[in-house]
């Protein structure tokens, strides 16, 4: 580079002093009209790059830089187009984010909302586990306390309930000896024979109530009455 420049000065020097003595024409004494020229003559040669400031030299450098330019505007055409559609898929991106966000806060919402239920069924569930096992250990207790204070086996909560399926059994074995008993009822009084009947039917029911009258009694009296405010 120190040796073109070197080369270039002389060069310089070399036309400065041909112009000189040839023509007697130097830099100071031109007019500033051809200085400007001159000055514009020598950017553009900079700027296209060329060797000199001759027209054989401008032609193709502007030639070249013309097609730069068409190729450049071409190339700007096509990154338009580029740009445009890119533009219309990040709309649609943008457009299905917003979507997509707005599914995700309702589900988060959901999600929140079947949460609370499920937090809620399962204090429910605890609470009436918690419920059930009580209701064990007081039954337990009441059965330990009815056992302690004497209360005949045959009067625990399974027993009276297969008692009161007894007693249903004979009510329904008594329903048709009613129906017999009406039946006589509805009989002319004046035959003998159907008076015997009214009275073997009356004393048939009356026994079978007496009985039942009895099982009732003797269970109401068997109960303790501490007994009876615990199951209540």
């Amino acid at each position: 580079m120190k040796q073109k420049a070197v080369e270039y000065d002389s060069n310089g020097t070399y036309l400065q002093d041909l112009l000189t003595e040839s023509l007697n024409l130097s830099f100071s004494s031109m007019s500033k009209g051809s200085t400007r020229y001159l000055n514009t003559l020598v950017d553009a040669a900079l700027a296209l790059e060329t060797k000199d400031t001759s027209l054989a030299s401008f032609i193709p450098a502007i030639n070249d830089l013309t097609s730069e330019l068409d190729a450049t505007e071409s190339k700007n055409k096509e990154m338009e187009v580029e740009l445009s559609t890119l533009r219309r898929k990040l709309t649609s991106a943008l457009v299905l984010e917003k979507r997509l966000q707005d599914d995700l806060k309702k589900t988060e919402e959901l999600l929140v909302m079947e949460k609370a239920k499920a937090d809620s069924r399962t204090q429910n569930m605890k609470f009436l586990k918690d419920k059930s096992e009580d209701f064990k250990f007081r039954i337990k207790a009441a059965e330990e306390q009815l056992s302690a204070s004497g209360m005949d086996a045959s009067l625990t909560h399974e027993s009276l309930v297969n008692l009161s399926e007894k007693l249903a059994e004979l009510k329904k074995q008594a329903a048709p000896l009613k129906k017999k008993l009406e039946s006589y009822l509805d009989l002319t009084p004046s035959p003998s024979l159907a008076r015997v009947k009214i009275e073997e039917a009356k004393r048939e029911l009356e026994a079978f109530e007496a009985e039942f009258s009895a099982k009732v009694d003797m269970t109401a009296l068997s109960v303790p009455l501490s007994t009876k405010h615990q199951f209540s």
